[in-house]
Protein backbone atom coordinates (compact mmCIF):
# COMPACT_ATOMS: atom_id res chain seq x y z
CA UNK A 1 0.00 0.00 0.00
CA UNK A 2 3.07 2.35 0.83
CA UNK A 3 4.78 1.39 -1.88
CA UNK A 4 1.68 2.01 -4.18
CA UNK A 5 0.69 5.60 -3.06
CA UNK A 6 4.38 6.11 -3.19
CA UNK A 7 5.14 5.73 -6.95
CA UNK A 8 2.65 7.19 -9.60
CA UNK A 9 3.85 8.63 -12.83
CA UNK A 10 4.02 12.30 -13.29
CA UNK A 11 3.47 13.42 -17.19
CA UNK A 12 6.46 16.27 -17.42
CA UNK A 13 5.43 19.02 -19.89
CA UNK A 14 7.50 18.54 -22.83
CA UNK A 15 9.48 22.01 -23.68
CA UNK A 16 9.21 23.95 -26.93
CA UNK A 17 12.60 24.97 -26.98
CA UNK A 18 15.12 23.13 -28.60
CA UNK A 19 19.33 23.37 -27.56
CA UNK A 20 20.92 22.15 -30.64
CA UNK A 21 24.17 22.18 -29.29
CA UNK A 22 24.58 21.86 -25.56
CA UNK A 23 26.93 24.26 -24.15
CA UNK A 24 30.39 23.61 -22.87
CA UNK A 25 30.92 23.50 -18.87
CA UNK A 26 27.63 23.43 -17.90
CA UNK A 27 24.67 21.09 -17.42
CA UNK A 28 22.12 22.14 -20.20
CA UNK A 29 18.59 20.68 -20.97
CA UNK A 30 18.34 19.53 -24.32
CA UNK A 31 14.80 19.04 -25.79
CA UNK A 32 13.25 17.43 -28.95
CA UNK A 33 15.64 15.05 -28.85
CA UNK A 34 13.77 12.25 -30.73
CA UNK A 35 11.13 9.55 -29.88
CA UNK A 36 10.42 10.01 -26.24
CA UNK A 37 6.96 8.56 -24.63
CA UNK A 38 7.35 9.21 -21.20
CA UNK A 39 9.03 12.69 -21.87
CA UNK A 40 12.55 11.62 -19.73
CA UNK A 41 14.39 14.51 -19.34
CA UNK A 42 17.93 15.02 -21.08
CA UNK A 43 20.82 16.89 -19.69
CA UNK A 44 24.09 17.18 -21.39
CA UNK A 45 27.57 18.29 -20.10
CA UNK A 46 30.24 18.91 -22.47
CA UNK A 47 33.59 19.55 -21.10
CA UNK A 48 35.89 22.77 -22.87
CA UNK A 49 37.91 21.53 -24.86
CA UNK A 50 36.40 17.89 -25.97
CA UNK A 51 38.94 15.70 -27.73
CA UNK A 52 36.96 14.68 -31.39
CA UNK A 53 34.80 12.11 -31.72
CA UNK A 54 34.34 11.47 -27.72
CA UNK A 55 33.16 8.84 -26.25
CA UNK A 56 29.90 9.13 -24.21
CA UNK A 57 28.92 8.07 -20.85
CA UNK A 58 24.76 8.23 -19.19
CA UNK A 59 24.45 8.76 -15.67
CA UNK A 60 21.37 7.81 -14.51
CA UNK A 61 20.62 8.84 -11.25
CA UNK A 62 18.65 6.55 -8.19
CA UNK A 63 15.07 7.03 -6.74
CA UNK A 64 14.08 10.39 -5.36
CA UNK A 65 16.77 11.72 -7.24
CA UNK A 66 17.26 14.05 -10.62
CA UNK A 67 19.70 15.03 -13.21
CA UNK A 68 20.64 17.78 -11.15
CA UNK A 69 21.30 15.68 -8.14
CA UNK A 70 23.61 12.81 -9.91
CA UNK A 71 25.42 15.63 -11.91
CA UNK A 72 26.58 16.71 -8.86
CA UNK A 73 27.06 13.80 -6.76
CA UNK A 74 29.04 11.91 -8.52
CA UNK A 75 32.46 12.77 -10.36
CA UNK A 76 31.44 12.10 -13.64
CA UNK A 77 31.63 15.50 -15.08
CA UNK A 78 34.61 16.43 -12.69
CA UNK A 79 36.31 13.22 -14.59
CA UNK A 80 35.56 14.48 -17.57
CA UNK A 81 37.08 18.07 -17.08
CA UNK A 82 39.83 16.83 -16.33
CA UNK A 83 40.26 13.90 -19.17
CA UNK A 84 38.37 15.42 -22.03
CA UNK A 85 37.94 12.00 -23.73
CA UNK A 86 34.09 11.27 -23.20
CA UNK A 87 30.96 13.81 -22.45
CA UNK A 88 28.41 13.11 -19.65
CA UNK A 89 24.37 12.63 -20.39
CA UNK A 90 22.50 12.43 -17.36
CA UNK A 91 18.80 11.62 -17.87
CA UNK A 92 16.26 12.46 -15.71
CA UNK A 93 13.05 10.46 -14.82
CA UNK A 94 9.50 11.61 -15.06
CA UNK A 95 8.20 9.45 -12.42
CA UNK A 96 6.71 11.85 -9.64
CA UNK A 97 8.91 9.40 -7.44
CA UNK A 98 11.99 10.11 -9.23
CA UNK A 99 11.96 6.65 -10.15
CA UNK A 100 12.46 4.86 -13.66
CA UNK A 101 10.85 2.72 -15.43
CA UNK A 102 11.76 -1.13 -15.17
CA UNK A 103 9.27 -2.88 -15.20
CA UNK A 104 6.78 -2.52 -18.15
CA UNK A 105 6.71 -4.77 -21.50
CA UNK A 106 7.70 -1.19 -23.37
CA UNK A 107 10.94 -0.30 -21.74
CA UNK A 108 12.14 -3.80 -21.34
CA UNK A 109 11.61 -4.55 -25.45
CA UNK A 110 14.23 -2.41 -27.99
CA UNK A 111 12.17 0.66 -29.80
CA UNK A 112 8.88 -0.18 -27.97
CA UNK A 113 8.50 2.49 -25.65
CA UNK A 114 8.79 3.48 -22.33
CA UNK A 115 11.60 5.82 -20.14
CA UNK A 116 14.52 3.22 -22.13
CA UNK A 117 13.31 4.34 -25.55
CA UNK A 118 13.47 8.27 -24.44
CA UNK A 119 17.52 7.41 -23.51
CA UNK A 120 17.75 5.49 -26.21
CA UNK A 121 16.80 8.51 -28.15
CA UNK A 122 19.03 10.88 -26.15
CA UNK A 123 21.75 9.08 -27.43
CA UNK A 124 20.96 8.38 -30.86
CA UNK A 125 20.64 12.30 -31.06
CA UNK A 126 24.42 12.63 -29.51
CA UNK A 127 25.66 10.45 -31.84
CA UNK A 128 24.18 12.85 -34.59
CA UNK A 129 24.87 15.59 -33.05
CA UNK A 130 27.92 15.88 -30.92
CA UNK A 131 29.66 13.43 -32.64
CA UNK A 132 30.21 11.01 -30.99
CA UNK A 133 31.92 7.86 -31.31
CA UNK A 134 29.15 5.56 -31.61
CA UNK A 135 32.01 2.29 -30.28
CA UNK A 136 32.44 4.21 -27.26
CA UNK A 137 28.63 4.66 -25.15
CA UNK A 138 28.33 3.53 -22.01
CA UNK A 139 25.98 3.16 -19.46
CA UNK A 140 25.73 3.41 -15.75
CA UNK A 141 23.95 4.32 -12.59
CA UNK A 142 22.65 3.64 -9.33
CA UNK A 143 20.15 2.06 -7.21
CA UNK A 144 16.94 2.43 -9.34
CA UNK A 145 19.66 4.38 -12.39
CA UNK A 146 21.26 0.79 -11.56
CA UNK A 147 18.14 -1.29 -12.61
CA UNK A 148 17.88 1.14 -15.69
CA UNK A 149 21.33 0.31 -16.31
CA UNK A 150 20.40 -3.30 -16.53
CA UNK A 151 17.81 -2.73 -18.68
CA UNK A 152 19.72 -0.74 -21.08
CA UNK A 153 21.99 -3.50 -21.54
CA UNK A 154 19.19 -6.17 -22.23
CA UNK A 155 16.88 -4.08 -24.77
CA UNK A 156 19.53 -1.81 -26.57
CA UNK A 157 22.82 -3.76 -26.72
CA UNK A 158 23.36 -2.46 -29.75
CA UNK A 159 23.66 0.94 -28.28
CA UNK A 160 26.01 0.36 -25.54
CA UNK A 161 29.98 -0.83 -25.12
CA UNK A 162 29.88 -1.61 -21.15
CA UNK A 163 27.46 -0.74 -18.10
CA UNK A 164 28.66 -0.23 -14.63
CA UNK A 165 25.14 -0.89 -12.23
CA UNK A 166 25.40 0.14 -8.33
CA UNK A 167 23.47 -1.43 -5.74
CA UNK A 168 20.56 -2.31 -8.68
CA UNK A 169 18.96 -5.70 -9.51
CA UNK A 170 18.66 -7.93 -12.49
CA UNK A 171 17.14 -7.21 -16.05
CA UNK A 172 12.94 -7.81 -15.97
CA UNK A 173 13.28 -8.50 -12.20
CA UNK A 174 10.69 -6.02 -11.61
CA UNK A 175 8.96 -6.78 -14.87
CA UNK A 176 5.06 -6.54 -14.14
CA UNK A 177 4.40 -5.49 -10.68
CA UNK A 178 4.28 -1.70 -10.95
CA UNK A 179 6.74 0.41 -9.78
CA UNK A 180 7.99 -1.46 -6.53
CA UNK A 181 8.30 -4.80 -6.68
CA UNK A 182 8.23 -6.10 -2.90
CA UNK A 183 9.39 -9.65 -4.03
CA UNK A 184 12.42 -9.05 -6.68
CA UNK A 185 13.54 -5.86 -3.64
CA UNK A 186 13.76 -8.12 -0.69
CA UNK A 187 15.39 -10.55 -2.79
CA UNK A 188 12.99 -14.04 -2.83
CA UNK A 189 12.57 -14.06 -6.77
CA UNK A 190 15.15 -16.71 -7.61
CA UNK A 191 15.77 -18.10 -11.24
CA UNK A 192 17.95 -20.15 -13.29
CA UNK A 193 21.08 -18.77 -15.12
CA UNK A 194 18.87 -20.35 -18.42
CA UNK A 195 16.27 -18.41 -17.17
CA UNK A 196 17.36 -14.60 -16.37
CA UNK A 197 19.99 -15.00 -19.67
CA UNK A 198 16.85 -15.74 -21.75
CA UNK A 199 15.28 -12.88 -20.21
CA UNK A 200 17.98 -10.34 -21.67
CA UNK A 201 17.88 -12.10 -24.62
CA UNK A 202 14.09 -11.37 -25.06
CA UNK A 203 14.96 -7.64 -24.96
CA UNK A 204 15.94 -7.54 -28.33
CA UNK A 205 14.79 -10.58 -29.97
CA UNK A 206 16.68 -11.82 -32.99
CA UNK A 207 19.48 -9.68 -32.15
CA UNK A 208 23.07 -11.45 -32.90
CA UNK A 209 25.24 -9.02 -32.35
CA UNK A 210 28.03 -8.51 -28.83
CA UNK A 211 26.70 -7.61 -25.91
CA UNK A 212 27.64 -4.67 -23.78
CA UNK A 213 30.26 -6.40 -20.97
CA UNK A 214 29.13 -5.57 -17.50
CA UNK A 215 29.68 -4.86 -14.07
CA UNK A 216 27.98 -4.77 -11.25
CA UNK A 217 28.29 -3.54 -7.54
CA UNK A 218 26.50 -3.99 -4.39
CA UNK A 219 26.08 -4.10 -0.89
CA UNK A 220 26.27 -7.08 1.39
CA UNK A 221 24.10 -5.16 4.05
CA UNK A 222 21.86 -3.41 1.80
CA UNK A 223 18.63 -2.99 3.60
CA UNK A 224 16.32 -1.47 0.62
CA UNK A 225 17.67 -4.22 -3.03
CA UNK A 226 18.75 -7.16 -1.04
CA UNK A 227 22.15 -8.82 -1.29
CA UNK A 228 20.25 -11.86 -3.11
CA UNK A 229 19.48 -9.58 -6.16
CA UNK A 230 23.30 -10.03 -6.59
CA UNK A 231 23.70 -13.40 -6.97
CA UNK A 232 20.92 -13.35 -9.16
CA UNK A 233 22.67 -10.81 -11.42
CA UNK A 234 25.50 -12.99 -11.32
CA UNK A 235 23.55 -15.74 -12.33
CA UNK A 236 21.93 -13.52 -15.24
CA UNK A 237 25.07 -12.30 -16.43
CA UNK A 238 27.45 -15.45 -16.62
CA UNK A 239 24.71 -17.12 -18.50
CA UNK A 240 24.67 -14.02 -21.14
CA UNK A 241 28.55 -14.43 -21.77
CA UNK A 242 28.82 -17.94 -21.43
CA UNK A 243 30.63 -17.88 -18.64
CA UNK A 244 30.99 -20.55 -15.58
CA UNK A 245 29.28 -19.18 -12.24
CA UNK A 246 32.64 -19.66 -10.37
CA UNK A 247 34.81 -16.64 -10.73
CA UNK A 248 38.23 -16.91 -12.37
CA UNK A 249 39.73 -14.98 -10.44
CA UNK A 250 38.87 -13.61 -6.43
CA UNK A 251 40.61 -10.20 -5.47
CA UNK A 252 39.83 -9.57 -1.82
CA UNK A 253 40.16 -5.46 -0.31
CA UNK A 254 39.43 -5.07 -3.95
CA UNK A 255 39.28 -1.25 -4.99
CA UNK A 256 38.70 -0.79 -1.47
CA UNK A 257 39.50 -2.52 1.89
CA UNK A 258 36.63 -4.82 2.75
CA UNK A 259 35.22 -5.16 -0.76
CA UNK A 260 35.58 -8.30 -3.08
CA UNK A 261 36.22 -8.43 -6.81
CA UNK A 262 35.17 -11.42 -7.89
CA UNK A 263 36.19 -11.74 -12.06
CA UNK A 264 34.10 -14.25 -14.35
CA UNK A 265 35.67 -13.63 -18.18
CA UNK A 266 36.77 -10.55 -19.88
CA UNK A 267 33.14 -9.27 -20.15
CA UNK A 268 32.00 -10.06 -17.04
CA UNK A 269 32.84 -8.61 -12.94
CA UNK A 270 30.61 -8.64 -9.78
CA UNK A 271 31.82 -6.61 -6.95
CA UNK A 272 30.72 -6.95 -3.01
CA UNK A 273 31.20 -3.89 -0.74
CA UNK A 274 30.35 -4.23 3.08
CA UNK A 275 27.91 -1.20 2.62
CA UNK A 276 24.14 -0.68 2.95
CA UNK A 277 21.93 0.57 0.32
CA UNK A 278 24.45 3.93 0.08
CA UNK A 279 27.05 2.08 -1.73
CA UNK A 280 29.80 4.63 -2.47
CA UNK A 281 30.41 4.70 -6.21
CA UNK A 282 33.87 4.70 -7.13
CA UNK A 283 34.05 6.55 -10.75
CA UNK A 284 37.53 6.22 -11.87
CA UNK A 285 36.54 2.65 -11.39
CA UNK A 286 33.79 2.49 -13.89
CA UNK A 287 36.05 4.62 -16.32
CA UNK A 288 38.57 2.33 -15.90
CA UNK A 289 36.47 -0.93 -16.66
CA UNK A 290 34.90 1.34 -19.77
CA UNK A 291 38.50 1.98 -21.04
CA UNK A 292 38.50 5.55 -20.58
CA UNK A 293 41.21 5.74 -18.43
CA UNK A 294 44.37 3.58 -17.89
CA UNK A 295 44.68 0.25 -16.00
CA UNK A 296 42.23 -2.99 -15.80
CA UNK A 297 40.02 -2.64 -13.30
CA UNK A 298 41.18 -4.28 -10.31
CA UNK A 299 44.23 -2.35 -10.47
CA UNK A 300 45.59 1.40 -9.50
CA UNK A 301 44.31 3.80 -12.27
CA UNK A 302 45.92 7.21 -13.49
CA UNK A 303 43.77 9.31 -11.10
CA UNK A 304 43.12 9.32 -7.16
CA UNK A 305 39.84 7.27 -5.88
CA UNK A 306 36.50 8.91 -6.02
CA UNK A 307 33.81 7.74 -3.32
CA UNK A 308 30.89 9.96 -3.57
CA UNK A 309 27.72 8.22 -1.91
CA UNK A 310 24.89 9.12 -4.37
CA UNK A 311 21.99 5.78 -3.95
CA UNK A 312 18.81 6.46 -1.94
CA UNK A 313 16.26 4.73 -0.50
CA UNK A 314 13.08 3.53 -2.86
CA UNK A 315 10.38 2.68 -0.62
CA UNK A 316 9.29 4.65 2.83
CA UNK A 317 9.88 3.09 5.91
CA UNK A 318 10.69 6.05 9.01
CA UNK A 319 13.28 8.57 9.38
CA UNK A 320 16.16 8.03 11.66
CA UNK A 321 18.37 10.08 14.02
CA UNK A 322 21.55 11.48 12.34
CA UNK A 323 24.53 9.86 15.14
CA UNK A 324 26.15 12.14 16.42
CA UNK A 325 29.70 13.16 14.60
CA UNK A 326 28.85 10.62 11.82
CA UNK A 327 29.34 11.82 8.39
CA UNK A 328 28.06 14.54 6.52
CA UNK A 329 26.59 14.81 3.35
CA UNK A 330 27.48 16.83 0.05
CA UNK A 331 25.93 19.08 -1.96
CA UNK A 332 22.59 18.17 -3.75
CA UNK A 333 23.15 14.76 -1.99
CA UNK A 334 20.09 13.20 0.22
CA UNK A 335 20.08 14.20 4.21
CA UNK A 336 16.46 13.03 4.90
CA UNK A 337 12.62 11.77 4.42
CA UNK A 338 10.80 8.62 4.92
CA UNK A 339 13.19 5.59 4.88
CA UNK A 340 16.59 7.38 4.45
CA UNK A 341 19.39 5.96 6.46
CA UNK A 342 21.89 7.55 5.23
CA UNK A 343 23.91 11.13 6.56
CA UNK A 344 21.62 14.30 7.98
CA UNK A 345 23.98 16.36 8.66
CA UNK A 346 24.68 18.61 5.85
CA UNK A 347 28.50 19.92 4.67
CA UNK A 348 29.14 23.47 5.20
CA UNK A 349 27.76 25.51 4.37
CA UNK A 350 24.64 24.01 3.28
CA UNK A 351 21.84 22.94 4.52
CA UNK A 352 18.72 20.59 4.73
CA UNK A 353 15.76 21.33 2.38
CA UNK A 354 12.38 19.26 1.92
CA UNK A 355 11.65 18.70 -1.10
CA UNK A 356 9.42 16.47 0.04
CA UNK A 357 8.12 13.97 2.05
CA UNK A 358 10.43 10.82 0.68
CA UNK A 359 13.48 13.29 -0.34
CA UNK A 360 15.81 15.87 1.57
CA UNK A 361 18.52 17.58 -0.09
CA UNK A 362 21.31 19.44 0.76
CA UNK A 363 21.20 22.87 -0.95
Amino acid sequence: MLAAMFFKLLAVPFLAATHVFAAQNSLQQVTNFGSNPTNVGMYVYRPTGLAAKPALIVAIHYCSGTAQAYFSGTQYANLADSLKNFLVIYPNAPDSGGCWDVHTAATLTHNAGGDSLGIASMIRYAIANYAVDAARVYVTGTSSGAMMTNVLAGAYPDLFVAGSAWAGVPYSCFSGAGMWNSACATGTISKTGQQWGDLVRSGYPGYTGARPKMQIWHGTQDEILNYNNHGEGIKQWTNVFGYSSTPVSTQTNNPLSGWTRNTYGPNFQAISAPTTHNIPVQANEVLTWFGLIGGTSGTSTTLPPTTTATSTTVIPTTTPTQTPGGPSQVQYGQCGGNGWTGPTVCQSPFSCKVLNAYYHQVS
